[in-house]
């Protein structure tokens, strides 16, 4: 079984590419790395755009198949990006309000965009309706829900997620086809399956299958067995009903990445070729697919630099303080095993640094001590007025910040390698959060709100 690869196997330093090395050399010469401006991430704009090519042609090498690829918004929600992405070509899928406000801020057609999320309330359904968004509809409650509230000849496609309880991969957080996970109809539990056939011959304008067996950790197999389960069903409830009232299949996202070097490994073409072994079925021109990729179209595109601050000894160990900790590499600070990120060492220009490996602790500056992004690295001895770099974070870690300690939210910016040799060229994506940003945040228009509360003397 194809498997993503443990902390063990990941080299302790990295070399950056040229265009890697190019931009932080140039982010440093133009103050977006700096005393003044210690952290910020970087997206390649043209290495989405391939990223987002390669899924694209993996899926056309099969004939006939018409396939809506959605990007998961949770892995990046930033306009700039999905607006990118949309002006790519792909739809988007999104799992909150602010989610799917910024979906449409971003230029996504209704037609184009999915919300999926196991909480729905009804102003959300709502919303989702007047819009012409698709809807998954998380289990028999929101079903009902939806018998209240659709509008007759509404626009939505409409489909219930299922749980296909195919098992979990390495990650348990990141598996969502588990015998109880929180997602979808549970599929094998009793009287599972005929409760799933009856709500969709009680509903024709029931039209869409959707199942996602979860990302990171679990192997190419496992996710098309979740598919394959899906397709079964599909087959069956149309058999029930007497024709196909199921006219599509959203199939979820999950691709792995691989973490441990440059390689993209496994690629959208070993998925399509493990979904046509399992399931040559699907790709008979019967079903449209829907496909909600995130963190495989992205986290190779991205990365974090950050200044050294400070560096020190502590029981033999060097440790290396930095601007990037569990505030935007929350994952990796607190499963380093499951999220290992690879370290790159520059020098205070952003030029690579050089010399004989130092094992070094790489720490964060959230007040509290486990907060260490990477632990006994042997990298070139890191000084302060340095950067690090933490590779593969284009997706989830700079655009979904944690506010702990009050840090705020760091700059992000696209990056393009200039036309005709001419350098890396910029653009501002998001703004550094200001510290008066923060205090509006914190409730500084209501600081005296609780002075005024209460405590009457008699």
């Amino acid at each position: 079984m194809t498997s993503t690869p443990s902390a063990r196997d990941l080299v302790s330093s990295s070399a950056p590419s040229s265009a890697v090395a190019d931009t932080v050399r140039r982010a440093v010469a133009e103050g977006l790395l700096g005393e003044e401006q210690p952290v910020a991430g970087f997206l390649d704009a043209d290495g989405v755009r391939g990223s987002v090519t390669a899924l694209r042609e993996a899926f056309a090498a099969v004939p006939g198949v018409r396939v809506l690829h959605t990007f998961a918004a949770k892995a990046a929600s930033l306009v700039p990006v999905l607006r990118l992405l949309a002006d790519c070509g792909m739809g988007c899928e999104v799992a909150s309000p602010g989610e799917l406000r910024l979906a449409v801020e971003a230029g996504f057609a209704p037609e184009r965009i999915v919300l999926d999320s196991p909480a729905k309330t009804r102003d959300e359904l709502r919303t989702a309706f007047a819009l012409g968004v698709a809807v998954n509809a998380d289990n028999f409650g929101e079903l009902r829900r939806i018998d209240e509230l659709r509008p007759h000849g509404s626009a939505s496609v409409v489909g219930l997620r299922i749980n296909p309880q195919v098992g979990g991969g390495s990650i348990g957080a990141m598996s969502t086809a588990t015998a109880a996970s929180k997602f979808g109809v549970a599929l094998r539990d009793p009287g599972g399956r005929e409760q799933i056939v009856r709500a969709f011959a009680e509903r024709p304008w029931l039209t869409r299958l959707h199942a996602h067996v979860g990302s990171q950790g679990c192997p190419l197999e496992l996710i098309a067995e979740g598919v394959a389960e899906t397709y079964r069903l599909a087959e069956e409830i149309n058999g029930a009903v007497g024709g196909q009232q199921i006219t599509s299949l959203d199939i979820g996202g999950g691709l792995p990445v691989n973490f441990a070097d440059d390689e993209v490994r496994p690629s959208f073409g070993d998925y399509v070729a493990v979904l046509r072994a399992s399931v040559p079925g699907l790709f008979d021109g019967r079903y449209d697919l829907v496909t909600e990729f995130g963190r495989s179209l992205l986290a190779k595109n991205g990365f974090i630099g950050a200044r050294v601050e400070y560096t020190k000894e502590a029981g033999g160990r060097r440790v290396v303080l930095t601007h990037a900790g569990a505030q935007i590499a929350t994952r990796t600070v607190f499963m380093p095993e499951a999220w290992p990120l690879r370290v790159g060492a520059f020098d205070a220009e952003g030029r690579p640094r050089v010399g004989p490996p130092m094992v070094q602790d790489i720490a964060g500056p959230c007040c509290f001590a486990g907060d260490v992004v990477a632990h006994g690295r042997e990298l070139p001895e890191l000084r302060e007025g340095d950067y690090v770099v933490l590779y593969d974070t284009g997706a989830y870690y700079f655009s979904t910040h944690w506010a702990y300690n009050s840090l705020p939210r760091p700059a992000v910016y696209g990056f393009a390698a200039g036309a005709g040799g001419n350098g890396v060229r910029f653009v501002p994506v998001r703004d550094a959060q200001s510290l008066d940003s923060l205090a509006e945040e914190s409730g500084l228009g209501h600081a005296d709100a609780l002075t005024g509360l209460g405590g009457d003397t008699i």
